[in-house]
Order: C-alpha cells, then sequence, then structure tokens
C-alpha cells in the first residue's frame, strides 16, 4: 500500500498537469480567435482566390471559365505595357527608396544640430505623417498645374520656360517620385532622428579631443550605430513604394504613355477597367513574387552591414 500511495499522487499530478496545458492552449487559442478569423477573411482567403484566378481565363463578371494554368503567366511576361510597367516601378522603388532615406537621414541630422527653430523644424518634417494620400495629391496637383501651379510661378519668376510635370514623359515619373518621397519622408525622419539620440554622445567627445573632422564622426560613429534603423526604414519604405496607388492615380492615371503605369495600377486597370480579374490575378501575384524577391535580395545584401548592438 505504501508503494501504490506514490504512484497514484504521480498519476494525479500528471493529470493536472496535463490539464493545465491543455487549459492554457485553450486560453491562449481564445485570445487568437478573432486575429485567425480576421487574418482568414481578410488575407489567406483573398490570397488563395487570387492565385486560384491566375490559372483560370475569367469573364466579364470575374468568373473562371476556362483552366490555362501557367498561360496567364508566359502571357504577361510577353506582354509590353506590363513589361514595361514592371522596368518603371524597378525605378520607382529604386528611387523612392534611396532618396527618402537620404533625405531623411540629412533633414534629422540638420534637426539635431540644436539650432534656432529646430523644434518648427522637427515638426514641419514629421507632418507629413498626418495628411492622407489623397489630401496630399490634390495638393501636389495644385503644384504641377502648368498654368495657375506654384511650379509655373517660380518657373515664371526665374524667366525659365513652363514644365508640364504630369504630361510630359521626361518629367512626370519624376513628379510621382517627389509627391511620395514627401508622403514618406515624416515616418522615416521620425525613426532616424530617434535612432540620432541614442548614439552614445562620449564617443563625440572622444573624436573632438581627437580632432575628428565631421564627416569621419558621421562616417565612423553615427552611420554604424544607427545602421539597424536605417535599413528598417528602407525597407519598410521599399515595400510601400511598391504598394504606391493613389498618386498614380490622382495625378497622372499612368500616363503619360504608360510611363508611371506601376504595377499596382496595372494590376487596378486589369482588373476593374478591363475586367480581366484573371490577368490582374496573376500580376498580383507577380508582385508579391518579386517584393518577396528584392526584400530577400535587399536583407542578403545590405545586413551584413548593419552593426546590431
Amino acid at each position: 500500500m505504501a508503494q501504490v500511495t506514490p504512484i497514484i499522487y504521480q498519476q494525479r499530478g500528471t493529470q493536472q498537469r496535463w490539464y493545465q496545458t491543455v487549459k492554457t492552449h485553450l486560453v491562449a487559442l481564445g485570445f487568437l480567435t478573432p486575429s485567425l478569423i480576421f487574418l482568414g477573411v481578410f488575407i489567406f482567403y483573398p490570397l488563395v482566390k487570387t492565385i486560384y484566378y491566375s490559372f483560370y481565363l475569367t469573364n466579364a463578371l470575374g468568373e473562371p471559365v476556362k483552366f490555362v494554368g501557367f498561360d496567364n503567366y508566359t502571357m504577361i511576361l510577353k506582354d509590353p505595357v506590363f513589361v514595361k510597367s514592371l522596368v518603371v516601378t524597378l525605378l520607382f522603388v529604386v528611387a523612392v527608396t534611396s532618396l527618402t532615406t537620404i533625405c531623411a537621414l540629412f533633414l534629422a541630422n540638420l534637426a539635431r544640430q540644436h539650432l534656432r527653430g529646430t523644434v518648427i523644424f522637427r515638426t514641419l518634417f514629421a507632418s507629413t505623417m498626418g495628411v492622407s494620400v489623397s489630401v496630399a495629391s490634390v495638393l501636389w496637383l495644385f503644384f504641377f498645374q502648368p498654368t495657375t501651379g506654384v511650379s509655373d510661378m517660380i518657373l515664371n519668376f526665374l524667366h525659365l520656360p513652363t514644365i508640364h510635370w504630369l504630361t510630359d514623359t521626361g518629367w512626370a515619373l519624376g513628379a510621382v517620385i517627389l509627391t511620395v518621397v514627401w508622403m514618406n519622408i515624416g515616418f522615416a525622419f521620425l525613426a532616424i532622428s530617434g535612432a540620432l539620440e541614442n548614439v552614445p554622445t562620449h564617443l563625440y567627445e572622444t573624436a573632438e579631443i581627437e580632432g575628428v573632422t565631421p564627416w569621419l564622426k558621421f562616417r565612423y560613429i553615427t552611420l554604424p550605430h544607427i545602421s539597424p534603423t536605417l535599413f528598417f526604414v528602407a525597407t519598410v519604405t521599399m515595400i510601400n513604394a511598391f504598394q504606391t496607388f493613389g498618386q498614380v492615380d490622382l495625378l497622372t492615371k499612368g500616363g503619360p504613355n504608360n510611363d508611371t503605369n506601376l504595377i499596382v495600377y496595372q494590376i487596378y486597370r486589369d482588373a476593374f477597367v478591363n475586367l480581366n480579374v484573371g490577368k490582374a490575378s496573376t500580376e498580383s501575384i507577380m508582385l508579391a513574387i518579386l517584393i518577396a524577391l528584392v526584400t530577400l535580395a535587399q536583407f542578403k545584401l545590405t545586413e551584413k552591414r548593419v552593426m546590431y548592438q
């Protein structure tokens, strides 16, 4: 009897631990269920349907009518409009990511110099975060007006010819890039400013005593310490640039001559204007693959230069 009692207590303890483990998992699942339902309805189900439609020809109602396998993928890769959209998108993403990161870094360093009016400039630099895409696009639309816009007034004052920013093939993409950089610079500025505040001040003091030039201090002290933030800002900006739609739709409609026809806008036109859901779904999958490949390449090429403390 004395030997049986410890075995009984051991079994009871095992059962209690098992019940406790099951209870813990059920409670966790209960908290996760709303998020899982949301992700399933708005993320995973649309993703599965998009992949499904990409293998079909669809009618004007978006219903699949014929299975074509990978023919949609080979078709869009031979489509000159999509190929040009792909090239324009890559140029756009590189320009937006580079300019946003560089300009935000410059402004953050400028705001860190404790000059007169720094607080006002900090507020102005970060204020773009509070402006919606539609409002910002309308503001820039007025700015780029070739006859009554602010840009035309400036050019007339400088006795320069009028530039048709949104209808000239040489300027349209640059105008859209400028609007997107302006929209993204507020978030990047705040992130980099926070990183700059965390750089140890004693390193600057030591460098000052040694007579190190400002450029060398920036190169060997500032950049290494804020490199994780720069990497984060560049990655987020790049992904957002791939998804740019509002500025293109309100400013150029993808023109002129498809020079600002980003892939996202091409997907919109094929799905809701041309009513070709199968092609639009294929382009969506291609865009997702492109974002994944570019992000992976960025991690492989630049993460080695990031100094994590």
